[in-house]
């Protein structure tokens, strides 16, 4: 073995460089504080190595870039801990970074000859920087997409080029393909090889003028090896600690939705870019002055600290770039905290943040079953779950409601001037229609021409009077109603109660309901009212949204219901979403189902 390593090192010299890296004079000893560039090199091999695995199952295209980084999360064998592993490293590369700046200014190894160090040192933080920021589009989700959005928009504001650089950044009109595949060009290829380059010129330039001793020295110099090389170890074991728990604690990293811009998302920057985002929202850096907070002052930031080699060399200088460093870290961290409690303390952004997070677990229980070919953000917009109460909440909502809200939690403006259409069809539905205290009140009829009519005059005067036995045949009747609509929720009674619904067919044409007086019921009655054949059927649903005033319906008697279909105020595809929403026609797993 000795003869092997003797033949390797004559051929590489690999001895000599051994020795080189590991018995670097160390002034004033090892001590826990020079850990963190070490730490940092650490976190990028991390990102490198997980980066690669990821890259076999990542294709960066606007239709499979979400598709395969779901695979990689739900699918793949250890997928949701590789790309867990990525995403946190590169949070904790941030925090690494700011220490060991913080580190690097508190010693004055930021001074002459070490300036072009120290400059190199900047530029990583920045290429870092640059390196979240275009993983953060990755994914093609809807947080990604939309903090993106946001970033880019800045850039977008800079005045003269601000334009082309976001055109450049954005590769065409607006945000889509070209856009993943330059910022995945970014990400995997260009800009971790400016940060390799960087990483080799800036440990070249620490060797060259060495390690600078926090003064007054506690020890005497002593090699890297091996005191200084177990307090690195250590380090970065506590780090791959910090970042294994958030890891297992998150299952890995967070997958929104497939990106939509025809879908509002409540967009935020990703934390260490928050406190530029509130900035902007203060009232001295509003309209005009916008360009001043999101490109004049970062600049004047930068130019501060490229000049701090120069600052630093007299006594009150060096001062004066730790109070500047620890006011910019302070600003930074309270715009931060106020831009989080500003959201927490926000309702409807709390409500947006809710509906995201619900439309995420909803795509990945949808995609559970399979993605189209038409990629995965056709599972939503074909979701009657989904896009029913948005439609409802759209179209529907300025009259009707649904369980006392517009379908999406929400209040409207506009009073309730029709039915509530929580469980339309089915037998609670009915009988609160029949029901002598509702059906003229807000639940029902009440804010519609039809309470005063005849069928509302009949519930209310004639039903009050129903003996037992007329009773009974009301409620088989309705039931009959009911089973006309097929209602999925409730096939197994429809099944179970086969025999009486027979028996209430007959009833809504018999004497004692005597529906067939104003309705059409399979082809006997007269036809004053709606047709009552397939009640709250899918499709008698959809006909009835697509036009209520159709003679198969109200015909003149409708009352304000809008020819949603006729007038093409909605497409067949909308219409069907919301009536298969208002009848609970949606996809639920089967574990669940059961």
């Amino acid at each position: 073995m000795k003869s092997f390593f003797d033949w390797i090192d004559h051929r590489t010299g690999s001895k000599k460089l051994l020795h080189e890296v590991l018995f670097e004079n160390v002034p004033g000893g090892a001590r826990w504080r020079y850990a963190w560039g070490s730490t940092l090199v650490f976190c990028f091999s991390i990102q490198v190595v997980t980066g690669l695995f990821l890259w076999l199952a990542y294709s960066p295209s606007s239709q499979t870039a979400w598709e395969s980084v779901y695979y990689i999360q739900h699918v793949m064998w250890g997928g949701w801990f590789l790309r867990g592993l990525h995403h946190f490293t590169a949070q904790a590369m941030t925090v690494l970074l700011a220490l060991h700046l913080m580190q690097v200014v508190i010693d004055g190894a930021y001074k002459a000859p070490r300036e072009v160090n120290f400059w190199t040192g900047v530029l990583l933080l920045l290429l870092v920087l640059a390196l979240s920021l275009t993983g953060y589009l990755l994914p093609w989700d809807q947080k990604g997409y939309w903090a993106t959005r946001v970033a880019t928009g800045i850039a977008g504001i800079t005045p003269m080029i601000g334009p082309a650089v976001e055109r450049l950044v954005v590769g065409a009109n607006d945000y889509g393909h070209h856009t993943l595949t330059r910022f995945f060009a970014l990400h995997a290829g260009i800009i971790p090889g400016g940060i390799i380059a960087f990483i080799v010129a800036h440990v070249y330039l620490f060797r060259r003028h060495g390690l600078t001793a926090k003064l007054p020295k506690k020890a005497p110099d002593s090699p890297f090896w091996p005191d200084q090389v177990f307090r690195d170890a250590v380090v970065c074991l506590a780090v791959l600690i910090v970042i294994l728990f958030f890891n297992f604690r998150s299952h890995g990293a967070d997958l929104d939705a497939p990106a939509d811009p025809s879908e509002p998302y409540p967009a935020r920057p990703e934390w260490y870019f928050l406190f530029l985002f509130q900035m902007l929202k203060l009232p001295v850096f509003k309209g005009s002055m916008e360009v001043v907070g999101a490109i004049v002052v970062p600049t004047v930031v930068m130019v501060v600290l490229v000049a701090m080699p120069y600052l630093g060399n007299s006594k009150q200088g060096h001062r004066f770039n730790l109070g500047f460093l620890w006011a910019m870290l302070g600003v930074m961290a309270s715009l931060t905290y106020l831009a989080m409690n500003e959201d927490r303390n926000d309702p409807g952004f709390q409500a947006d943040v809710r509906a995201a997070k619900w439309e995420a677990e909803r795509v990945i229980t949808l995609a559970g079953e399979g993605i189209p070919t038409t990629g995965a953000i056709t599972l939503l917009r074909n979701d009657p779950l989904t896009q029913g109460p948005k439609i409802f909440a759209r179209n529907c909502a300025s009259c009707h409601r649904y369980d006392g809200h517009d379908g999406l939690g929400g209040q409207p403006k506009d009073k309730i001037s029709a039915s509530d259409l929580k469980g339309f069809g089915s037998r609670e539905w009915l009988t609160g229609l029949f029901d002598p205290e509702k059906i003229a009140g807000p639940l029902y009829w009440g804010g519609t021409e039809h309470a005063e009519g005849k069928m509302a005059k009949f519930v209310k005067e004639d039903v009050p009077e129903f003996n037992a036995e007329q009773k009974e045949k009301l409620r088989q009747g309705l039931i009959a109603l009911s089973a006309e609509a097929g209602l999925k929720a409730q096939a197994a009674l429809d099944k179970r109660d086969a025999a009486l619904i027979a028996e209430g067919q007959k009833e809504l044409k018999g004497s004692t309901i005597n529906c067939a007086d104003c309705h059409k019921f399979h082809g006997d009655g007269d036809d004053t009212g709606p047709d009552l054949t397939g009640w709250g059927s899918r499709e008698w649903l959809t006909a009835f949204i697509s036009d209520a005033s159709h003679e198969r319906f109200y015909g003149e008697k409708n009352d304000r219901m809008p020819a949603f279909g006729t007038d093409k105020m909605l497409t067949e595809r909308e219409i069907g979403l919301v009536a298969d929403w208002l009848r609970g026609e949606w996809y639920v797993p089967k574990s669940r189902a059961e």
